[in-house]
């Protein structure tokens, strides 16, 4: 396999890894709201897995969803408005619910499960249809990420693990049971499922603040009577209209597919290296299939220090994954981890193994020259494990530490070479100097 093929494929991961979204879109709403829609390449048009169809009708989910809604209380009038217009949004947009359901389909029965164990109302398996449209790809300029939308903070509050590896906010399975537990919580603080959902969306501290203010001014503590912000008071009105839709599809003129009441995906053991590309190849599958089923996966490599881990593959899938995998008798890493001495840049590194250094900026997704500081983590293509020759610099240039020296009047590349006892070679190409003429005050990085 060639390195531009190779590059290409790297960066079509990175592409469906959402570093950049494949189509992102915003859309303002009846009630001024804008929404960001980001797409993963579901249309109409997109063939269905034959992974989605049983040899017999499978039963359906949605009855076992409508029969677990629980939230009823009466809404104010202006909530009532609000629920009207959300409603009116959706029924004009039947493309949009379709595209919705296509990836709820991955993973809905699983969250309904969820959902139904500890006995919550199962509005909240419709949850991340307002929070991301049920995508884990999803990300927001508040820098909350996958299907329930955790920031950063509120994500290591719940146990969701955050590195250069991999963000578990976008587990599906990690972060549906931090959702869960974090609503779950919420609705012990508040005592409805109105205001855990309010401080959901905006925060506990927020809404406790607001019910003070109102019991100071003798007015209602509940959802309805708090003077919220804007979007939140939107966020439990969004969320009925929802229900009220998936309740009875017919009366907004949507029509929506049956989603299997069975699981879609499983949980597959895998060894603590393997390449993403490999592992989808592996399963028969697609990236983008295999990428919205693993997508806290930040890197081309998945990587574990705690040993073997845990993937998700659709539940037709892991048979002839299993079956792959035992009969591949190849590297299933295509990637050194190296972490840069302090000091380092970049172009050191790239002439430490011999590849093009603008090959490893964009492996690594790296824009500066800057010096490395003892926490980066660099991904070095295996050459030996895919087959290919790399850009080179002309030759391995190995070291074990970097020593910074300055131009004194005098000096030349000669003398600077005797004092350290590296070649003249050596101290040109890691500087990549044009020529042996050096002047008083430049640095040199020399390798040792």
């Amino acid at each position: 396999m060639h390195f531009k093929q190779i590059l290409g494929r790297f960066i079509a991961f990175i592409l469906i890894n959402a570093f950049i979204p494949t189509n992102v879109y915003a859309i303002t709403n009846v009630t001024g709201d804008t929404i960001v829609v980001i797409e993963d390449n579901v249309s109409e048009s997109t063939p269905i897995s034959d992974e989605l169809i049983a040899s017999e009708p499978a039963e359906s989910l949605w009855p076992k969803i409508n029969a677990g809604y629980q939230m009823h209380t009466k809404p104010s009038k202006k909530g009532l408005e609000r629920i009207k217009k959300y409603e009116e949004w959706y029924k004009k947009r039947p493309d949009y619910i379709e595209r919705m359901m296509v990836r709820a389909n991955k993973y809905l029965y699983f969250v309904y499960q969820e959902v139904e164990k500890r006995n919550m109302p199962m509005e909240i398996a419709l949850l991340p249809m307002i929070e991301s449209a049920y995508n884990p790809l999803a990300k927001s300029k508040a820098k909350a990420v996958g299907m329930w939308q955790f920031i950063p903070s509120t994500g290591r509050l719940y146990g969701l693990q955050q590195d250069w590896w991999r963000d578990e906010r976008q587990n599906v399975v990690e972060s549906t049971d931090s959702a869960l537990d974090y609503l779950e919580r919420l609705y012990e603080e508040f005592g409805t499922w109105e205001l855990a959902l309010a401080a959901y969306n905006a925060g506990e501290g927020r809404v406790g603040r607001t019910q003070k203010k109102n019991k100071r001014n003798k007015k209602g503590t509940d959802f309805y009577s708090l003077n919220l912000p804007m979007e939140t008071r939107n966020y439990v009105p969004k969320l009925l209209a929802i229900r009220n839709i998936m309740q009875n599809p017919a009366k907004y003129g949507i029509t929506l597919k049956d989603i299997p009441y069975k699981p879609y995906f499983e949980s597959v053991e895998v060894p603590d290296e393997i390449d993403t590309e490999l592992a989808a190849r592996l399963a028969e599958i697609s990236l983008e299939e295999f990428d919205l089923l693993n997508a806290e996966h930040k890197r081309p490599i998945m990587k574990s220090v705690e040993g073997a881990h845990s993937i998700l593959l659709p539940v037709n899938s892991v048979t002839t994954f299993n079956k792959n995998l035992f009969a591949h008798d190849q590297p299933i890493s295509s990637w050194k981890v190296y972490k840069p001495k302090k000091g380092e840049t970049l172009k050191h590194v790239a002439k430490k193994f011999n590849i093009d250094w603008r090959v490893l900026a964009k492996v690594n997704q790296l824009r500066s020259q800057k010096r490395f500081g003892k926490r980066n983590i660099l991904l070095i293509p295996n050459t030996n494990a895919i087959g290919t020759s790399f850009p080179s610099n002309g030759g391995i240039i190995d070291y074990h530490t970097i020593i910074t020296h300055r131009v004194k009047s005098g000096e030349t590349l000669s003398h600077i070479s005797s004092r350290y006892k590296v070649s003249v070679r050596a101290i040109m190409e890691f500087n990549e100097l044009p020529s042996s003429k050096i002047i008083i005050g430049d640095i040199l990085d020399i390798p040792k």
